[in-house]
């Protein structure tokens, strides 16, 4: 036998020392108590001064030693169910699960070649294609429904989700209000409040506002998430030159201090509530002024604040699959593959994004399946290399000899499935199979698998007294949504 074999069973990876990670933390707790946070929620201030953090005005400064006692308090794991309950994503240590992003108020119309607004219809046809991508694990909405009433837009997004794809979502809320609303389909579905505790089907994802700052409508609903314990990503999103310092180390304990704030917050109100560290940072282009999502600099960022939350043994959210290009190209499939490498090497639980055009403006569909393909490539990367007796393969080698071939063996046959990554988009073939097949592109190539998903791909209907359940809260959000309008005209 061998003695004190170094192991690697997937690829290694990391930004961060441990030093260096502990000094963004120290400088993070100096920010929190030194300089403070606006805090614009009343049941916030509250619950901070009785902890014993100091409150002038709105100003909270947050003690130390504070933060650590919460710190003890996040659970360092997060499950999460599907649809049908079955626990399909395990958010802990270096667990990976990569999903889309939400939120982009236009998409890129394959058909018509037109950007334009998002619609319901687009939302529900994103679940679907993310319901049949194997690659993708869970989904947010990818864009931000325009046709519905603007005050209960929230609850259409959702329901649009809910009802088309089976895998767990992470949703967005405009209010307090609308979060509840979509935590009570969700009671619908599992069938009461305690069970959807213990098997949450969605996370939630909340913005404080850098710098420092914490909104009345981001702390309600962070409150909220804690009290029914809602999963909820606290996501600062620091733009460096912009609202953050230049420099990396900065914007990094810019970021960790207004999460640990909503971290401080959140174990007042319930001890134990589920909570991920959440965070887009990235540079502002100083020549356009645009906030970029296809830098090195952002995935970095997001290497590195894993890097910290792992430190904290907190799970956590990163970024992947997104490109700055106005159309689905080159640009944007390199900017992708870079991304979706980097935060899989990370080992980020929830990785988001995949999807996004234009700095997430615009959603693009094609942009998901291509995404799907390169996450399978990644997944496959990162598994490395299995040594052991069975993969050395002495006795085969033996067996072959010199001038031999393996095609024919039957250890190829028991082992090429398991260790070789077959694409679906990539072409593969020679020249003149590819060219007798059409010689499409890979643009071709997306846009009929795309096309082929939608085309085919059913997705089971919900039980009929949870669809009622959901229409009538829908029903009540819009008549809700209606008279407040009408009370501010008038």
């Amino acid at each position: 036998m061998r003695t004190n074999l170094t192991n690697y069973a997937t690829t290694q990876f990391r930004v961060l020392a441990n030093d260096q990670i502990e000094q963004i933390f120290l400088a993070a707790l100096e920010i929190i108590e030194g300089t403070g946070s606006r805090i614009l929620e009343n049941e916030a201030k509250e619950l901070l001064k009785k902890a014993g953090a100091v409150l002038q005005g709105d100003i909270a400064r947050i003690p130390s030693s504070l933060v650590k006692e919460m710190l003890g308090y996040v659970p360092e794991r997060i499950a999460l169910g599907n649809r049908n309950g079955q626990r399909t994503m395990v958010l802990e240590s270096h667990r990976i699960y990569y999903g889309t992003g939400s939120d982009c108020p236009f998409i890129y119309d394959a058909q018509s070649g037109a950007r334009r607004l998002f619609r319901k219809q687009d939302a529900e046809e994103a679940a679907r294609l993310v319901d049949a991508c194997e690659n993708l694990d869970f989904h947010m909405s990818l864009g931000l429904v325009s046709d519905v009433p603007t005050y209960s837009y929230d609850r259409h997004q959702a329901a649009a989700m809910l009802r088309n794809t089976v895998k767990p979502l992470c949703l967005t809320a405009m209010s307090r209000a609308g979060l509840a609303d979509i935590v009570e389909m969700y009671y619908l579905l599992r069938g009461a409040r305690d069970a959807f505790e213990v098997n949450p089907g969605f996370i939630a994802y909340l913005e404080p506002t850098t710098p420092l700052l914490h909104s009345k409508a981001a702390l309600e609903k962070l409150i909220f998430a804690a009290e029914r314990r809602i999963p909820a990503i606290y996501t600062p999103c620091p733009m460096l030159g912009a609202t953050a310092p230049a420099t990396l180390a900065g914007a990094l304990a810019l970021a960790v201090a207004e999460f640990l704030v909503g971290l401080v917050i959140a174990q007042l109100k319930r001890q134990g509530a589920p909570l991920l560290m959440g965070g887009v940072i990235s540079p502002v282009d100083m020549r356009s002024m645009v906030l970029t999502y296809g830098s090195p600099e952002l995935h970095l960022l997001s290497g590195a604040l894993t890097d910290i939350a792992h430190w904290l043994k907190i799970p956590v959210f990163s970024t992947a699959g997104c490109s700055d290009s106005k159309v689905f190209d080159q640009q944007a499939a390199a900017e992708a593959a870079l991304s979706i490498m980097a935060a899989g090497l990370s080992g980020a639980n929830l990785i988001h994004d995949v999807g996004f055009l234009e700095s997430a403006l615009i959603a693009s569909p094609e942009m998901v399946v291509l995404s799907n393909e390169i996450i399978g490539m990644v997944k496959r990367f990162l598994a490395g290399v299995q040594v052991n007796e069975e993969t050395l393969a002495l006795d085969v080698i033996k067996e072959v000899g010199p001038g031999g071939n393996f095609l024919a063996h039957e250890h190829t046959a028991e082992h090429f499935r398991s260790e070789f990554f077959f694409p679906a988009l990539m072409d593969r073939n020679r020249f003149e199979i590819w060219q007798k097949a059409g010689s499409r592109d890979m643009g071709a190539r997306v846009r009929g698998r795309v096309a082929d998903i939608l085309s085919s791909h059913k997705v089971p209907p919900l039980p009929e007294k949870v669809e009622a359940g959901i229409s009538k809260i829908l029903a009540a959000a819009d008549k809700k949504a209606s008279a407040d309008q009408t009370s501010l005209v008038a």
